[in-house]
């Protein structure tokens, strides 16, 4: 099926609610492709980014449904909120909120100049670096984002940007907000930054 470009989200929602369920089918093909390829780079599993995905339709139904749905115009960007907020869920549930590679380019720990006070030991460092990365669930979410697509998944500033519908400039601000707040949760729990 040709998905008309002509409809506005806002129309077939309006459609949708009225009755209308193919105007449902269109929307959701629509913006399929950007919601589960998000979803999947974002979990790198296909099974995973299936359920996310249904779960994520399942919510925005329900939301439209209830008639709590008000972001009119804006439909992509809030069904990739609530895809997002589940896949944190999925990452909270999971433990799989760590660190799998740092760069050269950018070692997060690196350029803040980790120090615990009065851990010495490079057990007691993991432990530090541990608690660090428990740190990341408390960054607002934006924030949140940026510093996982960057340092969990190793992607450029630009491709952030791309990928979060943002300008490359507001990627660095949030991943650099996202270290100094990482900072004073950290300082709260007696670890140390300085920023080199």
């Amino acid at each position: 099926m040709s998905i008309p470009s002509h409809i506005a989200d806002c129309e077939l929602i309006k459609n949708y609610l009225n009755g209308s369920e193919a105007s449902l089918e269109i929307l959701i093909k629509r913006h399929q492709s950007a919601i589960y390829g998000r979803i999947l780079s974002m979990v790198r599993d296909e099974e995973v980014a299936d359920d996310i995905f249904q779960e994520t339709m399942f919510k925005a139904i329900k939301t439209m449904k209830s008639g709590r749905y008000n972001e009119e115009g804006k439909f992509l960007p809030w069904v990739q909120r609530i895809a997002h907020n589940l896949m944190i869920d999925f990452f909270r549930q999971n433990k799989k909120m760590y660190f799998v590679r740092q760069t050269e380019e950018y070692d997060v720990f690196a350029r803040l100049d980790l120090k615990a006070e009065s851990h010495e030991t490079k057990v007691e460092a993991d432990s530090v670096l541990d608690e660090i990365r428990k740190l990341i669930a408390y960054l607002p979410i934006e924030q949140r984002e940026v510093l996982i697509l960057r340092i969990y998944f190793d992607m450029s500033f630009r491709e952030i940007a791309e990928r979060c519908d943002i300008n490359i400039n507001t990627a660095l601000g949030r991943m650099r907000y996202a270290v100094l707040k990482m900072q004073k949760l950290a300082e709260k729990k007696g670890l140390v930054f300085s920023m080199n």
